[in-house]
């Protein structure tokens, strides 16, 4: 990333005038918004239902299928819609679909009371999460194929448009629901939510699908492969192939079998503490005494105004210093500002220490977000974007997703610890987020270990 550091800070700030941005930035609000449907806004409506933090916890399990989409983005990559893929190209038709999908199912949970039928909404919720994380694949893609192999000062940027675009559907959204909960009630947010998806919709039409080389890299596979098989082009067993197999055959054979290896464990593991303290959070600080106002005020929009800046920020110092040192010292912050958590929940709620600790933690994690796309995206090819992609975010959506499901029960089983009753520093709040600093360790012993590594891909 050497050729990056020439860079002049007036160049960067030039560099966010491109429109390709624009798009990536409304396709990030896209990306993050189910999340405050089926993450932060159901917690705060559960937990005001008297559901349990266990039941809590594992109401997140629906977000397993951004752990396992990889297993589907094949598809994306390769299945053009009837119709829709005519008007709006291979990559919108598939974002268009799953907003429709999902403007059904947000309008049918509104109509719906958790405390009485939890089923029913757990149901509506998993197809939310099942059209949400198939359109991740696509605008992921999207992001990807808007950009040449030539532009890679452009990836950062891309990475910091995306991270804002997502806190900003995840962030703005959640705000008006928490304030607004305690007065409407949560049926009432999710009808406005309704309307949100409707304006998401109007912001996928608006903007241009991308033109890649896709097609010719991928008819270029199939010759390949029916050569190798014997077979004509057109053949099943060759759509097959290319479609299921080349994509990660490809990337094995780009970095080797023992490094791909541990270039994806390195993916599940760097942000796994982060993930099960996110699942928690505001169950937290529902239960150290603040209001939804309050976690509305300073979680959601004073949270997204502060991770805006610090991703500009980070995205600025990434592109001049290198995603792999970012990679580093983001990792080593992250951890670090899950001690403050710890602090939160020794003194309570203090809204002084609120503000200290959301700032460092967002400072900290969109520091980190912006080197994981961007290095996210170094590794991942262009005839297969979706799909490798996807392998790649969905790894390091599983601890985020799926194992973060169970942290409510983590919680429950350390306040069973007896010996947490005599250290008068110490309660099982404080001991979660002590853990989950912890968690982070071997994944930046990986990441010293990958440098070499991480730097070729870089360079070249």
């Amino acid at each position: 990333m050497s050729h990056l550091s020439i860079l002049t800070w007036r160049d960067t700030l030039k560099s966010y005038l491109d429109r390709r941005l624009l798009w990536v930035f409304l396709l990030g609000c896209a990306s993050g918004f189910p999340w405050v449907l089926i993450g932060s806004n159901m917690s705060g409506w559960l937990k005001d239902a008297g559901l349990s933090r266990t039941a809590i916890g594992l109401f997140g399990s629906v977000f397993m299928l951004y752990a396992i989409n990889w297993m589907w983005a094949p598809l994306i990559d390769r299945v053009k819609l009837p119709f829709l893929h005519r008007v709006f190209g291979q990559r919108r038709s598939w974002i268009l679909l799953m907003q429709v999908i999902m403007l059904v199912c947000t309008f049918l949970i509104a109509n719906t009371q958790p405390a009485l039928n939890l089923w029913l909404t757990s149901a509506l919720a998993f197809c939310i999460a099942c059209a949400s994380s198939t359109q991740d694949i696509a605008i992921d893609a999207f992001r990807i194929d808007s950009f040449n192999t030539n532009e890679k000062t452009k990836l950062p940027q891309a990475a910091a448009m995306s991270v804002m675009g997502w806190w900003t559907g995840y962030s703005l959204p959640g705000y008006f629901a928490f304030i607004n909960a305690d007065t409407i009630g949560w049926n009432g947010v999710y009808y406005g939510m309704t309307a949100i998806v409707v304006l998401l919709i109007f912001f996928t039409l608006s903007i241009k699908e991308p033109e890649p080389l896709r097609d010719q890299l991928q008819a270029d596979a199939e010759s390949h492969y029916a050569t190798r098989l014997n077979k004509n082009k057109n053949s099943a067993l060759v759509w097959i192939s290319v479609t299921l197999i080349e994509p990660f055959a490809e990337f094995f054979r780009k970095n080797g079998v023992k490094t791909a290896l541990t270039l994806l464990l390195f993916v599940f593991l760097f942000k796994i503490g982060e993930a099960f303290l996110g699942r928690m959070s505001i169950v937290f600080y529902k239960e150290i005494g603040f209001s939804n106002e309050q976690i509305g005020y300073y979680s959601k929009l004073f949270g997204w105004a502060v991770t805006l800046i610090f991703t500009l920020v980070g995205s600025a110092i990434n592109i001049r210093f290198g995603v792999i040192k970012g990679l580093l010292i983001g990792g080593l912050a992250m951890a670090g500002s899950n001690l403050m958590f710890a602090l939160m929940a020794q003194i309570g709620p203090n809204e002084n220490l609120f503000l200290a600790t959301l700032i460092v933690d967002n400072f900290t994690s969109a520091f980190a977000t912006i080197a994981f796309v961007s290095f996210l995206t170094f590794l991942t090819g262009r005839a297969f974007s979706a799909t490798q992609y996807a392998l790649l975010a969905s790894l390091g959506n599983l601890g985020r997703t799926t194992l973060s499901s169970f942290s409510g029960s983590m919680i429950d089983w350390i306040e069973g610890f007896t010996w947490l009753q005599n250290i008068s520093w110490l309660n099982p709040w404080s001991f979660f987020f002590i853990l989950t600093t912890l968690m982070v360790i071997p994944s930046l012993a990986m990441l010293i270990g990958l440098r070499e590594h991480f730097k070729k891909i870089s360079e070249n």
